[in-house]
């Protein structure tokens, strides 16, 4: 219950994270035990298709529901193929080790002179609102 609980928790995190691209593949595969990568790769992709259309108060509800549907799978994954345990294990240690580092690179760039107000560069940004004064 704890190893699916602490799963289902990576898994949200990184379908919402600039990392999802690169790891979905290899998760999908890990889950499917290859069996049906497809049709995993796809409920993974409407998880995540969830997560980033949600905003607001919903957001919240929608990220506690998506987890606990991956939750309910990986359980009953885990009851199934016990040999998933030390695969999702190694998913969580990773996520968990600093020295693994990131998963890309970002590189941001500002072009176009001064910027006189604030610049934020962000893959997803809810609920943020900037109140600037007006200009003289």
């Amino acid at each position: 219950m704890t190893l699916a609980s602490s799963g289902a928790a990576t898994l949200v995190g990184l379908m919402i994270s600039d990392a999802w691209t690169q790891v979905k593949d290899g998760i999908a595969r890990m889950l499917a035990r290859e069996k049906e990568i497809e049709q995993v790769a796809h409920d993974l992709d409407a998880s995540r298709a969830e997560l980033l259309q949600a905003d607001g108060a919903k957001a919240e509800q929608i990220a506690v529901a998506v987890e606990g549907e991956w939750r309910a799978r990986l359980q009953i994954l885990l009851q199934a193929e016990p040999a998933l345990a030390e695969d999702l294990r190694r998913l969580l240690e990773a996520r968990s080790t600093p020295e693994a580092g990131p998963l890309g690179e970002v590189h941001n760039v500002i072009s176009g002179g001064v910027q006189n107000g604030p610049v934020i560069q962000a893959g997803r940004i809810s609920g943020l609102a900037f109140h600037l004064p007006e200009s003289s």
